[in-house]
């Protein structure tokens, strides 16, 4: 075998066992039982890289959230809100254990927000509604302060329908201070200037134990934030703390020495998963403007069960046809480009793994889009090498030939699709993009095994000397 040629077979063989060995994550993790699968997604074990089973297959829920624009700073452009509002939706639910969620942004201020696999979303709403801003305030605890509580715990509701606070109990509000409701029904009157903010905060997690055995929340600032929390703390002993969170009161502890090192805990009669919820929304940052929830739409998982069975079916079908049509026409060397198709499946399946990608319908329509492509490219070399072999010319050189050819028109049709399938990808969202993912990747692996891996098996064929070729 020539040196050249020995190189081809090694590459195949490679990427082969390199396919293999990162097929190996996904086949292992749907093999397993569904309660299996759930427990070690709970416990956020679930492998990185293995192929996803998007919304439509998988069954799961759909929202679409638009952001309070009017809520916004001044000085911040609704699109840059936007955005970072996406990154950071995207932080929460990645850390709750929903890998490739597909988030996107839709026109001016609203967010489409899919969640395949989870069913009940009363848990996945709290967590992506909350705007968690934490703030750490100052307890006013001065006579007029005492005089607006005891006129609150008075008052049938110290507030108004629009938010504001009683007029009458405004009037006697000390200047720079304000109401604030606590998690337990209780007020508290607090001094409007902050402390430190939740922009200082480095790690946010759940501890049990403490004086009632609750769960609680122990955080730790960065090294500036560290620094003015201490420099309060140290300055305000036998002061009230009041930690702030999305404008209610969660505890106020006394101060009872300075806390240095930069961390605290919160504490606020919490279940473990409230707890957890909080920490995972403290960890991934404050969204810039408060989101509500415009629509939810739930496919449940017959609907998701089904569409698996009807997408699998169209692909193993037109798979079969393909391999069937091919053999028949084309004899044996029909049979040889059903050995490059079977590869170009294989390894488009492994590298959509490697991506962790998300494999949704439209996704399947591309890949069946890209497989028809490179039968079309097999197409276009055997016919080429026919034409050599009517001519009469040796079979050696009717093999290069052929494939010489084809090559410019193989390479326009690609290139030309894949160009519409980067421009889709580019400014398509949600299903468009799955379908250019899919299509993208599947073009470029397709011209490798139809031109590379197929002429690889002709000249190992060529090598020993036949005298004719089925085609």
């Amino acid at each position: 075998m020539p040196k050249k040629l020995m190189w081809k077979w090694i590459t195949i063989f490679a990427l082969l066992i390199l396919s293999a060995w990162l097929l190996y994550p996904t086949y292992n993790w749907y093999s397993m039982p569904q309660t299996e699968r759930t427990r070690l997604e709970a416990e956020r074990s679930r492998p990185k890289r293995i192929l996803n089973l998007g919304l439509d297959l998988r069954g799961g829920s759909y929202l679409l959230l638009e952001l309070d624009v009017s809520k916004l700073d001044k000085t911040e452009k609704t699109q840059d809100a936007l955005q970072r509002a996406i990154e950071i939706l995207r932080n929460r639910i990645d850390q709750y254990g929903v890998a490739e969620t597909p988030i996107a942004r839709q026109g001016e201020r609203w967010i489409s927000v899919q969640l395949p696999g989870i069913a009940n979303t009363d848990t996945a709403e709290e967590l992506i509604g909350k705007t968690a801003m934490l703030e750490f305030k100052t307890v006013d605890t001065s006579p007029a302060a005492e005089k607006v509580l005891s006129m609150i715990s008075e008052a049938d509701e110290p507030f108004l329908q629009d938010g504001s606070l009683n007029p009458v109990i405004a009037k006697e509000l000390p200047a720079g201070a304000e109401v604030l409701k606590g998690k337990e029904a209780k007020y508290y009157v607090v001094e409007s200037s902050v402390i430190v903010t939740g922009a200082y905060l480095k790690d946010a997690k759940v501890q049990t134990g403490g004086q009632y055995g609750y769960p609680y929340i122990s955080f730790t600032f960065d090294k500036d934030g560290g620094k003015l929390f201490s420099e309060y703390t140290g300055s305000h002993i036998g002061k009230y703390l009041a930690i702030v969170l999305d404008g209610v009161v969660h505890s106020a502890p006394v101060i009872k020495s300075r806390i240095s090192g930069g961390s605290g805990i919160i504490e606020g009669n919490f279940s473990i998963e409230e707890a957890k919820n909080l920490a995972i929304i403290l960890r991934a940052g404050a969204l810039p403007a408060p989101v509500r929830i415009i629509e939810k739409r739930t496919v449940g998982p017959g609907v998701g069960e089904d569409s698996i069975k009807a997408g699998l079916n169209a692909c193993l079908l037109g798979f079969i046809l393909i391999v069937l049509f091919m053999i028949v026409y084309y004899r044996t060397s029909g049979f040889i480009a059903d050995i490059a198709l079977s590869l170009n499946f294989v390894f488009l399946i492994a590298t959509m793994a490697y991506f962790s990608a998300t494999l949704t319908l439209p996704g399947i329509a591309g890949m069946i889009l890209s497989l028809a492509m490179a039968v079309d490219a097999n197409v276009l070399i055997l016919e080429r090498i026919r034409e050599e072999i009517h001519a009469g010319k040796p079979l050696v050189m009717c093999i290069p030939l052929g494939y010489d050819k084809a090559w410019s028109a193989i390479l326009d049709s690609n290139l030309t699709t894949w160009i519409a399938a980067v421009f889709l990808f580019q400014f398509g969202s949600g299903p468009v993009k799955g379908f250019a993912v899919t299509l993208t990747l599947g073009l470029l692996i397709g011209v490798f095994t139809s031109v590379f891996v197929s002429r690889a098996i002709y000249e190992l064929w060529l090598n020993s000397n036949p005298k004719e070729l089925s085609i």
